[in-house]
């Protein structure tokens, strides 16, 4: 395969890909349907004549699959670790006056991949080097991992499999118990790839790294491990990034790979220095623990002194309160560092830390900041009995092997950042650019107490401004996002107060029942709300408890006045009530889809992603277009119609 043509296919695939996601899960477009099928229709035939299909190919229905256990299998040959060092002259001189490649050694989980007759037939983790577990269909979800080759032989290699930084933030994001939290992207990374259930493994962006092929029957690679890295490229493996070296250009390419590690978004704990020649490499033969083809090279970890300012202890939407050490400014690895996280109350009394202190600091895997030493050792940092947001009182609690700080006041303001969250996601008020860490952070400094506060952040935008990841252009899109969400209609409103049981559809049925009306929803008693057709027991209580609370109609009234609730469409307009319309394609009259279909469903309208027996009409501007939901509209006799025939038939 042509080296233009594997790299064609990964940008037809990343592409098509963000373009469903934004389609089916963002309900926006970055192209049209005719311009997503010229593409997949151009994927598709590079498939046929590559013969390389990657894993991640939206031309690959993937089935997910579920195993009991992960059977454990031993490897044809075993899997041995490398000599390490980490002085850069030690590895110019293991060189000699040889060729080689130096490349990432990246900090995932070693895979080994089996393909037979161009298909992908086994995955092996490396274990324990002699055994390992067999997760292949744990591999096939993999982000990028070819499932289909154009090789013909029997094809065995090796490779990482890593979960880079900005996924590991992503996932623990989500996550909320801070002690549930993953560590680093490694555990993270071991935990997907050794899934039971293969579809867990999908959603976590695995992605696999070739690094050293093993055997491919029949080829010649010319001696050259060059060669079986460029054999692995044009069969549509990413390969692990590297560079040709001698004695005299290894120290500039350390260099490099140094300069780059600081944004690099793979995690790597080092460098793999391996001969060219490979008949070479294998005459030296081997230690009882090493290969003598490669070393690895470590970053030698750049240490500095500083003086310990302050700790800072930062609370979190769990009621967890995490240490954090202030200290005089170093350089560390290029950059400026003031803090360091100390993780818990463990690792803060082991450190035996005080104000004041003579400590060492360094940058693990020359990217997160850690005190390495406490060379004075005086131990006197009080443990706060009060949390610093809410004055309310701390609590060590025993987490596993860790003794962590909690604020156990159920009010504290930190606590409400869920609250908060969910107040300002898409449904509900829809403010752009309020994500949950950027709310954590408004709260904990104090800038944000109740719902109506998030109208008034412009008090604050001399502070905000400074903030890091702001600056004049975020926080002048935060404001335009605020300014726009002022204007909202009532079911969005109930929705984002947080009431117990009430989801968007109940929040939309209460407001229909009530013909819109906010004071009689606010004084309805649990009777009546029990009446109603849809809402039992449960759900009256909880929203009538809710508005029966003083200082949650204080919050709302306050609200209020930062709001213009939209009128709504009477019951009697209901004109498409029982009607169900799917929306798909650009749109010209409305900004975006779900502009539409609030417009249908205002109307008694139901809106739903696939077409079906019985959708009354597929709303498409490209009514010839070969795409799935055409033709399955075709295939059921479900009308096609243009956004401008379906204005004129249903909202005229």
């Amino acid at each position: 395969m042509e080296q233009n043509s594997a790299g064609r296919m990964k940008e037809l695939v990343e592409l098509l890909n963000r373009a469903s996601e934004s389609y089916y899960a963002k309900d926006t477009e970055i192209m049209s349907n005719l311009e997503y099928d010229k593409l997949y229709d151009e994927l598709e035939q590079l498939e046929k004549e590559t013969g390389v299909v990657l894993a991640n190919s939206p031309t690959v229905k993937v089935g997910y699959e579920a195993v009991d256990e992960l059977p454990k299998e031993r490897h044809e040959q075993p899997m041995l670790s490398l000599g390490k060092t980490k002085d850069r002259e030690e590895l110019r001189e293991w060189l000699q006056d040889k060729s080689a490649l130096l490349s990432w050694k990246l900090d995932g989980l070693t895979i080994v991949l089996s393909y037979q007759g161009g298909k992908l037939v086994k995955a092996v983790t490396r274990g324990n080097g002699e055994v390992g577990e067999v997760i292949t269909n744990n591999a096939k979800v993999f982000k990028n991992i070819p499932l289909s080759i154009p090789f013909e032989g029997d094809l065995v290699l090796r490779g990482e499999a890593v979960i880079t930084y900005s996924d590991f933030e992503r996932i623990n994001a989500e996550i909320a118990e801070e002690e549930a939290k993953y560590k680093n992207p490694r555990n993270l990374c071991s935990g997907s790839v050794r899934q039971l259930n293969s579809e867990i493994t999908a959603k976590r962006n695995v992605r696999f790294y070739a690094f050293q092929l093993v055997s491919a029957l029949g080829a010649d690679f010319e001696n050259s491990r060059k060669k079986q890295a460029e054999f692995l490229e044009k069969m549509g493996f990413d390969v692990v990034e590297y560079k040709e070296v001698d004695r005299d250009t290894i120290l500039d390419a350390i260099e490099y790979f140094a300069k780059s590690i600081e944004n690099y978004d793979v995690p790597s704990d080092g460098l793999v220095l391996t001969y060219e020649d490979i008949a070479y490499g294998q005459s030296l033969g081997r230690t009882a623990k090493f290969p003598r083809h490669s070393i690895a090279f470590k970053w030698a970890d750049e240490i500095r002194e500083t003086t310990l300012k302050e700790i800072e202890w930062s609370p979190s939407r769990t009621g967890l309160i995490n240490p954090v050490a202030i200290f005089e400014p170093v350089e560390l690895e290029g950059t400026t560092v003031s803090r360091a996280s100390v993780h818990n109350i463990s690792i803060l009394r082991g450190l035996k830390l005080g104000i004041g202190d003579k400590i060492t600091v360094y940058k693990a895997n020359m990217i997160i900041p850690q005190i390495a030493e406490n060379l004075t050792g005086s131990d006197t940092v009080e443990i706060p009995e009060y949390c610093p947001v809410c004055a309310g009182q701390t609590q060590i609690k025993q987490i596993g092997d860790a003794q962590m700080l909690y604020c156990v006041n159920p009010k504290c303001e930190v606590k409400k950042i869920k609250a908060f969250t969910l107040f300002a996601s898409r449904d509900a008020l829809n403010m752009d650019g309020l994500s949950e860490a950027t709310l954590e952070k408004f709260v904990a400094k104090g800038y944000i107490h109740q719902y109506a506060d998030l109208f008034r952040l412009e008090r604050y935008k001399d502070e905000i401004v400074q903030m890091e990841g702001f600056g004049e252009k975020s926080y002048k899109n935060l404001y335009d996002s605020i300014e726009k969400a002022r204007l909202t209609t009532l079911p969005r409103l109930l929705y984002g107060l947080g009431i117990a049981n009430i989801g968007v559809a109940n929040a939309k049925m209460l407001c229909k029942y009530f013909r819109f009306d906010l004071e009689k929803m606010r004084n309805a008693d649990v009777e009546e709300l029990g009446q109603i057709d849809g809402v039992g027991e449960i759900i009256a209580t909880a929203f009538h408890d809710y508005f029966q609370d003083a200082e949650n109609n204080v919050q709302l009234d306050l609200l209020l006045k930062e709001l213009q609730i939209e009128e709504a469409v009477e019951e009697g307009e209901q004109t498409l009530a029982g009607k169900v319309f799917v929306i798909t394609g650009s749109l010209n009259h409305f900004p975006n889809r779900d502009a539409m279909k609030e417009e249908i469903e205002k109307r008694g309208g139901k809106v739903t992603g696939s077409v079906t027996g019985k959708t009354d009409c597929l709303i498409n501007n490209n009514i010839t277009s070969t795409s799935g939901k055409n033709k399955k509209a075709k295939e059921l006799n479900v009308p096609i119609v243009s956004e401008e025939e379906f204005m004129k038939k249903y909202l005229e």
